[in-house]
């Protein structure tokens, strides 16, 4: 297997780790919601819980393929700034929307019953985005 493929596999199981957890802690920390903070750390809990076997079966692949030559390391004017809450919140769950889009991809390398996994894991996080979005509207 080209050592690309656990290369975004683990990228991107950090960036929608990540991601998510920065919207929950916006759920719990701004908006004091406790339904959707309670969602987004099931979510969390869940996609790790997915790709634990994976990343336990592969690890070493996964840490030896890190490494200081990433080309896409330098952040984006747009990345460095955000206007509010929602917009921070928004910007989080985007990362983690486009990270498990990807790891549905790279997956169907590897295991097609887990790709099929991270798609609804994808549509659950537009769920709870929804919801947290007019949430964070009303007030």
């Amino acid at each position: 297997m080209d050592p690309g493929v656990y290369r975004i596999i683990d990228a991107n199981l950090n960036r929608v780790m990540e991601g998510v957890r920065v919207c929950e802690d916006v759920m719990r920390f701004s908006s004091c919601n406790e339904a959707l903070t309670a969602k987004l750390k099931d979510l969390r809990h869940e996609i790790f819980s997915e790709i634990r076997e994976l990343r336990k079966a592969h690890l070493e692949e996964m840490f030896s393929s890190r490494g200081p030559d990433d080309v896409g390391v330098r952040s984006s004017d747009s990345e460095k700034t955000r206007e509010d809450i929602i917009e921070l919140f928004l910007a989080n769950a985007q990362r983690g929307k486009e990270s498990l889009r990807v790891l549905e991809e790279v997956l169907k390398l590897l295991d097609t019953g887990l790709s099929q996994k991270f798609k609804k894991l994808r549509f659950k996080l537009y769920d709870v985005e929804r919801n947290a979005v007019e949430e964070m509207s009303r007030t």
